[in-house]
């Protein structure tokens, strides 16, 4: 008997060791979601909406479907808790090739965009260090260091990683807090800077125009937390998935809610209309004239904690694809001892170090990633319809709000299918543009994949 309970005992170790529980996955949540945007967003939100009560009813409806979108994957990853969850649930539901041409433009689209945010970081750190921007070399450097960094941060394994990732969201959650309590110093700062864009107003009759055009911004500050069903196998219980999206996004819920409402009591809302850096106009009522070196660091921070993140979120993604025969079998590599996914990580590293070399102007390119992301976040809801049918993991999907979850699954679906809509009036030619890359995404899949496999 004794030689089972070693094996037994080492196996539960190694579940133990690389699991995630219930902190790490809420600050993973709030991480995915919460990143430079809610530092400078609202201000094109305010120049959007037109009046505070279409502002904050944005807010609170982007903020009531972000909480449905939470309950909806909540329970996806309890019904299909597997590694790289945002591939499976559209090869699992719906086909590999969709699963495939999915992920295949999300990959690079996340790719090109971490190296975006890693060169904006480095602009700050540029800012911080030297109250200046520097050069083109120097943001090179800055970027594929931070994102080197972090490559060794997984490399260690999933514990290491995720320790990381709550030391720098705890710190990003309290600089935040900070923000909002500048609410009680009963000041007022006024803008040093307004930023080109145009200013809608409300005329009494374009409320809903005004309140569509406000969501799609609002949405895509929301967004993020459907990659946490990428860490599904790794999730300590079915419980913890649901609890971890669910409260992660009542943290966010609350932490936006607030701020947003600090930003008009401390700047004003015509005030803030298209306002550079409203971040660092809150961190000025605490800190003066070095409120704008704190808000460098919580930018650097931010960027940081996006870029761990999103390090740890994508190659599991790859490693899926690969079980699926989709990607070459490497991509499912694990090191021995720390069980990092080392060739998806070192690849997805090494194709952001080098789109650093084409710049921030890649963020213009994969315009068509906002209307993908729509329809992404549509399809793979829909998703849960499907295992429900099956009655894919119905054992363990338990809880008051299981009768009610496919109906806030389907307002879910439909919201996203309109900002989608709104997105196709509002940038018809990246909606176009992402419509034609899925097709030839397909077309790959087909030649290369489907044929060989049937």
């Amino acid at each position: 008997m004794a030689p089972f309970y070693y094996i037994e005992h080492s196996l539960y170790f190694m579940k133990e060791k690389q699991s995630i529980n219930f902190f790490s996955l809420t600050m993973i949540v709030v991480s995915l979601v919460i990143g430079m945007g809610i530092f400078k967003t609202p201000a094109t939100i305010a120049a959007k909406s037109g009046t505070p009560f279409i502002f904050f009813s944005a807010w609170m409806i982007g903020g009531l479907i972000a909480l449905f979108g939470a309950l909806t994957y909540a329970e996806i990853g309890q019904r299909l808790p597997v590694m790289g969850g945002y591939y499976k649930v559209f090869a699992h539901c719906y086909h590999p090739g969709v699963g495939f041409t999915i992920n295949v433009l999300i990959l690079i689209s996340n790719a090109a965009s971490l190296a975006v945010v890693a060169l904006i970081g480095a602009d700050y750190v540029s800012d911080l260090l030297f109250g200046q921007p520097s050069g083109t070399l120097f943001n090179i450097i800055v970027a594929s260091v931070s994102v080197g960094l972090f490559y060794i941060v997984n490399l260690l394994g999933l514990k290491t990683s995720s320790r990381t990732q709550n030391i720098l969201t705890v710190v990003k959650i309290s600089l935040i807090v900070l923000l909002i309590s500048s609410l009680f110093k009963g000041v007022t700062v006024p803008p040093h800077g307004i930023n080109e864009g145009k200013i809608y107003t409300y005329d009494g009759s374009n409320g809903a125009l005004l309140l569509l055009v406000s969501l799609v911004s609002v949405f895509f500050t929301y967004g993020g937390y459907q990659q946490t069903i990428n860490f599904g196998s790794e999730v300590k219980s079915a419980k913890t998935m649901q609890r971890g999206i669910v409260v992660g996004i009542l943290v966010v819920l609350f932490l936006y809610l607030t701020i947003n409402y600090t930003y008009i009591k401390v700047i004003g809302f015509d005030q803030m209309k298209n306002a550079n850096a409203i971040g660092s106009l809150l961190f000025e009522a605490w800190f003066g004239k070095f409120g704008a070196k704190v808000f460098d660091f919580a930018m650097v921070l931010s960027v940081l904690a996006y870029v761990n993140v999103i390090l740890m979120s994508n190659p599991r993604v790859m490693f899926a694809m690969s079980e699926d025969k989709v990607l070459p079998a490497l991509f499912q590599k694990k090191h021995p001892t720390t069980d990092a996914l080392v060739p998806g990580l070192t690849v997805f590293a090494i194709a952001t170090i080098l789109v650093t070399f084409f710049g921030k102007g890649v963020d213009d390119v994969l315009s068509f990633s906002i209307f993908l992301d729509c329809m992404g976040m549509s399809t793979s809801a829909a998703t849960l319809l499907i295992l429900r049918r099956k009655k894919q993991g119905d054992e363990v999907v338990t809880g008051a709000l299981r009768k009610w979850t496919p109906i806030f699954c389907v307002i879910f679906v439909l919201s996203y299918a309109l900002v989608a809509v709104a997105v196709v009036i509002d940038k018809p030619y990246s909606a176009l543009t992402a419509v034609i890359l899925v097709g030839i995404v397909l077309l790959l899949y087909r030649i290369f994949y489907y044929k060989k496999s049937s």
